[in-house]
């Protein structure tokens, strides 16, 4: 199987690439190389005989239509988003025109290749979304693949629209889709705005350690392998025309996501004091959910899909590959943003 991924250089999409071409499968790497894409993400693979990188913006129907015949993918993973809450705060124009007119026009060059291809009944495209779209969750319950859409900021909302997108080109043209949602993603590679990457390379340059309000927000962290592996499972097993919810078993709020890192970063490269001193409580994010939960029963009675990596082992993982690649991030800290509190408007 040829899958073209799109957004492959971004920390999902490199994993999900990595993984493809570890299990035999040939790999198109479609990516516009925005601000949070990295090629050193794909270097363990950029060599490979079954890989092969296009520099493309899934919003150039030119671009695309020239991509989808030159190589033919049999499937396509649609993961190349505009991702960050509190960029979609400051500036909510980019997120619409990436996130739901680049879908758009990723769907109608990609059902132009099936058709021309005579609409093999086994060509997929996998769209892959985020639990926001389904809003916030009190303090008990969880996101089925039948929860109401309900996104509450500017990214959760361009994501809601495309998944709506994408069901309407598989009813209205029978494109063979299947879509995800995924809880919170964390671990190697991950773009150091978001919250993990941000208080360890806060702790380790003796800055404060931002928590938005009280730290009391929940979210479901599921480690990033694991999704890759998910993901995976519902482009090649996956029933088309369903949703699959993606989520890692690991409900923990802010406050004691931080702790963690902080204690884990006291045993890996201990300071002079605990790093869980920097912490400081800071305005909230406005908007901001205040709890998410999956339930992924159908991804594992349908597919055999269980996370296998629990938050403990997945922070580890993760403070000591940050401790080992200071040079991948090192770089991207000079990048537009990075460093810098956004989405206060």
């Amino acid at each position: 199987m040829k899958i073209l991924v799109t957004g492959g250089a971004g920390f999902i999409g490199s994993a999900v690439v990595r993984l493809a071409i570890a299990r035999g499968y040939a790999v198109v790497n479609l990516d516009a190389l925005t601000y949070a894409a990295c090629l050193e993400n794909v270097a363990s693979v950029a060599d490979h005989p079954n890989y092969c990188f296009e520099q493309a913006d899934i919003r150039d129907s030119a671009a695309l239509n020239r991509i989808f015949a030159r190589h033919a993918p049999d499937a396509v993973m649609h993961l190349a988003a505009e991702s960050h809450v509190d960029r979609s705060i400051d500036g909510p124009a980019a997120f619409i025109d990436t996130n739901v007119t680049g879908t758009m026009t990723l769907l109608q060059a990609a059902r132009a290749h099936w058709q021309r291809a005579g609409r093999p009944e086994t060509f997929r495209f996998h769209h892959v979304s985020t639990d926001e779209v389904f809003g916030s969750l009190g303090p008990t319950g969880y996101f089925t693949e039948t929860s109401p859409y309900a996104p509450n900021s500017p990214y959760s909302a361009s994501k809601a629209a495309s998944d709506h997108l994408v069901r309407a080109w598989s009813e209205t043209y029978g494109l063979p889709v299947v879509l995800s949602n995924c809880s919170n993603n964390y671990g190697p590679f991950h773009f150091p705005e978001k919250l993990v990457p941000v208080v360890i390379l806060n702790a380790l340059a003796g800055r404060e350690i931002p928590v938005y309000g009280a730290g009391e927000n929940v979210r479901d962290w599921l480690y990033v392998e694991d999704h890759a592996e998910a993901l995976l499972a519902v482009l090649t097993r996956g029933v088309p025309g369903r949703s699959y919810n993606v989520g890692g078993n690991a409900e923990a709020r802010n406050i004691d996501l931080v702790r963690m890192i902080c204690a884990c970063l006291d045993r890996e490269r201990p300071g002079a004091a605990p790093y869980a001193g920097q912490i400081r409580f800071v305005a909230d994010r406005p908007g901001h959910d205040q709890r998410y939960a999956i339930d992924a029963t159908r991804i594992r009675e349908e597919l055999g899909w269980l996370p296998t990596v629990t938050l403990e082992q997945g922070i580890g993982r993760t403070v000591r590959w940050y401790l080992e690649n200071e040079s991948w991030w090192r770089a991207l800290q000079a990048r537009d943003g990075v460093g810098r509190r956004l989405g206060v408007a």
